[in-house]
């Protein structure tokens, strides 16, 4: 046995002969930098699966207005955005678009409300098919931070639109 073993590493050794070792490539492979725009898209896409089930069906009227309210809010916050008593800072129009990316638009306005601190907020589906005019509600009760929805009053597009009232946390004085 080392006898074969001496004739493998002689062998080895002449076929190697005169070969010189490669230099050492200073060259790291890392996973590149994201910028800030794919973050926030990922992110926003990562909320809208994680909050929006097209299978949850919450507790909706079927008659008269669109509204709901969660269970800690007070029933009159309902009635103030009925009567427009709120003017939402943000607006969302989902005229033309299909279900997959009005709930990444939904997802986006929400994050965008908590963020910038804007209690309320406009969402305008339109009339259409009704698609959207169906799971919007259903997509907004699901939200850990909406606090209430109602049919938005005429100005703000009536039958078409739905006004949102957003959990944002408890504002202080240094924000």
């Amino acid at each position: 046995m080392n006898k074969e073993k001496d004739e493998g590493l002689a062998l080895f050794s002449a076929l190697t002969q005169g070969i010189k070792p490669l230099k050492q490539d200073k060259r790291h492979f890392s996973t590149p930098q994201k910028t800030k725009r794919e973050v926030e898209t990922k992110t926003t896409e990562l909320h809208a699966d994680s909050y929006f089930s097209d299978t949850y069906q919450p507790y909706l009227p079927t008659e008269g207005a669109m509204r709901w309210a969660r269970d800690d809010v007070d029933s009159f916050e309902i009635k103030r955005l009925r009567r427009g008593d709120y003017q939402p800072e943000l607006l969302l129009d989902l005229h033309g678009m299909r279900q997959s990316e009005a709930k990444l638009e939904l997802a986006a306005l929400l994050q965008a409300c908590i963020k910038q601190h804007c209690a309320c907020c406009c969402v305008m589906h339109g009339h259409g098919t009704g698609v959207l005019k169906q799971n919007i509600p259903m997509w907004l009760a699901q939200h850990p931070h909406v606090k209430a929805f109602h049919k938005a009053p005429k100005e703000w597009g009536g039958d078409a639109a739905l006004l949102v009232l957003v959990d944002v946390g408890e504002l202080h004085e240094w924000d």
